[in-house]
């Protein structure tokens, strides 16, 4: 199918909790970066999550993957209700359609933005991305309940890990990094796990191999979690599996100031599938409704997206208009020490935006 490349289609799921109020105050942006390329939005929103799952008793409707297929693109807010097993829309939303488009890869990068107050003492200069393995692992979904009910209950959940998945994410990684600063580290557990990571090292070295200006460093996931504290600046790309990907990315997102500092990408590179991009602070229920949430996540989160499709110049305007509206505290969320709300960070990077030249 022929796109037209001078209108972006982009489906749009709210979902639950702050996820419509981070999506609101995001999609005016990325309409306005495109704009000034003399480039059109065209918005459908799907109202998939919590409110649906209570009505129809799922999340999402059963040919959901094939609806997300039209467009180019899907920016996601948030899943998850206080009143719905968090399995339930978990599984029934994000990981489904992640795992029913098979996007493979999910794309963490953390930056530590001038301005803004982190946790971690010397954030200066933070860049890093973490290339986090999206489809298998402890996500696969294998495994069962034995005995239950009995007093002897017995969990079982099952890591999956093969050659043709790891070596896609490898091919993401290395060259991400030979994109970069030529430095990768993979992140494993196979000192102790005795055979899905050292699959993973025996993988990534033989991918690595077609890499030779990239160089590779394997790390154990613990003395990496320590690393990232001691010393952010020495890492560059990681690549790690489902599992600890998604534990090291919240981590690292101390870095740039909490998790309202933190987008992402679900991505299947190099087909012709719609990639999911979204902000990974979850719902945040105790917040919602009060219009208090961060949206930058969100907007770094459709910065990536318009990139993924080409239009980088659009995806510059709103990064640049999100560092400068960051530079002022008076334009900081409660997250981040300050006062403002949702609509009024939408609005300064707006503002940003007309600014620029």
């Amino acid at each position: 199918m022929t796109r037209d490349t001078t209108v972006v289609t982009l489906a749009v799921i709210p979902g639950d909790g702050i996820g419509p109020e981070v999506v609101a105050a995001t999609v005016p942006a990325i309409r306005a970066a495109l704009e000034a390329d003399g480039h059109r939005l065209d918005v459908t929103p799907l109202d998939w999550g919590g409110e649906r799952f209570l009505r129809q008793g799922a999340a999402m409707p059963a040919d959901a993957a094939d609806q997300v297929k039209k467009a180019d693109a899907v920016l996601f807010g948030a899943v998850g209700r206080p009143d719905v097993p968090e399995h339930e829309l978990v599984w029934g939303l994000i990981i489904g359609l992640r795992q029913q488009l098979d996007l493979a890869v999910n794309l963490r990068p953390v930056r530590a933005f001038p301005g803004v107050p982190t946790k971690v003492r010397d954030t200066d200069g933070v860049d890093l991305v973490i290339v986090r393995e999206n489809t298998e692992g402890e996500y696969a979904g294998a495994g069962g309940v034995a005995h239950a009910g009995s007093g002897h209950d017995l969990g079982i959940e099952v890591a999956v890990h093969s050659r043709r998945v790891i070596e896609r994410a490898a091919h993401q990684a290395f060259g991400l990094a030979g994109r970069r600063s030529g430095r990768l580290c993979l992140v494993t557990k196979s000192n102790a796990m005795r055979y899905g990571y050292p699959l993973w090292d025996r993988v990534v070295r033989e991918v690595g191999e077609q890499y030779p200006h990239v160089e590779l460093e394997t790390v154990l996931v613990d003395a990496m979690a320590a690393r990232m504290i001691q010393a952010p600046r020495s890492l560059d790309v990681l690549l790690a599996s489902n599992l600890f990907g998604d534990i090291l990315s919240d981590l690292a997102a101390v870095l740039a100031g909490g998790m309202g500092m933190a987008p992402s990408a679900n991505v299947l590179p190099g087909a012709d599938v719609p990639g999911i991009y979204e902000p990974v602070h979850g719902s945040a229920p105790d917040i919602a409704g009060k219009g208090v949430a961060n949206p930058v996540a969100c907007m770094l989160s459709g910065a990536m997206l318009l990139d993924d499709l080409g239009h980088t110049t659009a995806a510059r305007r709103i990064r640049e208009a999100v560092a400068d509206t960051l530079r002022d505290t008076r334009h900081h969320t409660a997250d981040l020490g300050g006062n403002a709300t949702t609509a009024d960070v939408a609005t300064a990077v707006l503002h940003a935006m007309e600014g620029q030249e």
